[in-house]
């Protein structure tokens, strides 16, 4: 199925991704983030409260071709940036000509002469957000309405949204003392056909995040993505990594160990829980079979390693 649009923004061939989130055009990365969740679970096959199979199969078209998609520009600064210059130098080409646009709706008429039009506008898009995707075959109607206020709002602040667009990106926050094994690129395993691609969108945002030493939001990464899809075992493995590399063994453990009963050939799971066990001086049962063989040493940890699990987990400090 298509969805075609030809309302607001959407009548001057742009993709309107706030619309789409119904989220108002300055919104910041983390409400962005909430606002995600919260229609990911509304759409979600494993969470859809639809009555029918075609609901069902609606709520995915919806979330794999529209939602997800303006999620994945929208929450990266970057994209967004840019973005954000596209629309506000459309606003200031529509100021110019008046005559070309049209709203049909009470709300984006309303917002066209209204003195506080910012304090309307966000009012206005926190009410329909609340209702938004609860009737599906509504969804395109509303998703236009939505279109409509953000092209007023975007005329009316188009100078706003300039500025606020060319303010320098923010720098991730890189550490000086850096192990060395962490310039080892991570190589995770191929996804498996039954990883969603919802939760795979949080998993690479969380390994590339991983591959830089940003744990803390490597983790917020995951825990969103176990949110969707709490029995994971990639997920789950994957954040018992980034507990262990903050020294949270017991943490690590309780991750390995769910990943594990998941899935029991986790590789990633079996090597950690092997080094939270040599951490806190326990024998890992089978410890045999599970180093590698052509390692040359009953201490392969004090190695650094390589490949997979040198580059997951060879920065690990204590």
């Amino acid at each position: 199925m298509s969805f075609k649009f030809n309302r607001g923004l959407f009548k001057y061939d742009f993709v309107d991704h706030h619309a789409v989130l119904c989220v108002p055009v300055d919104a910041d990365v983390k409400e962005i983030r909430k606002r995600y969740l919260n229609i990911a679970r509304r759409l979600h096959p494993d969470s859809c409260k639809a009555a029918s199979d075609a609901e069902k199969q609606l709520a995915g078209e919806l979330l794999s071709k529209l939602v997800n998609p303006a999620y994945k520009i929208l929450s990266h600064e970057k994209n967004r940036t840019e973005y954000i210059l596209v629309l506000s130098q459309m606003g200031k080409r529509l100021v110019q000509e008046p005559a070309s646009v049209e709203v049909s709706s009470d709300a984006a008429k309303q917002l066209v002469n209204a003195p506080n039009f910012e304090h309307i506008y966000k009012s206005a898009i926190a009410k329909i957000a609340e209702t938004q995707y609860d009737l599906l075959q509504t969804v395109q109607q509303t998703i236009s309405q939505v279109s409509e206020l953000n092209l007023v709002y975007v005329m009316r602040s188009a100078g706003k949204l300039s500025q606020a667009a060319s303010q320098p990106l923010t720098q991730p926050k890189i550490p000086t003392t850096a192990p060395a094994v962490n310039k080892t690129p991570i190589v995770p395993p191929p996804p498996t056909q039954q990883e969603d691609s919802v939760v795979l969108h949080y998993i690479r945002r969380a390994q590339e995040l991983m591959a830089k030493n940003q744990l803390t939001q490597a983790r917020v990464e995951l825990q969103d993505a176990l949110k969707l899809e709490p029995n994971n075992s990639r997920c789950h493995s994957l954040i018992g990594v980034v507990y262990l590399k903050q020294n949270l063994t017991t943490t690590a453990k309780v991750h390995f160990d769910r990943a594990l009963q998941l899935d029991p050939k986790n590789q990633v799971a079996l090597e950690g829980k092997r080094r939270v066990e040599q951490i806190t001086g326990h024998k890992p049962s089978g410890a045999k079979h599970t180093a590698s063989p052509n390692t040359g040493s009953q201490q392969p940890e004090k190695s650094g390693g390589g490949g997979l699990f040198g580059g997951l987990f060879g920065g690990k400090k204590k």
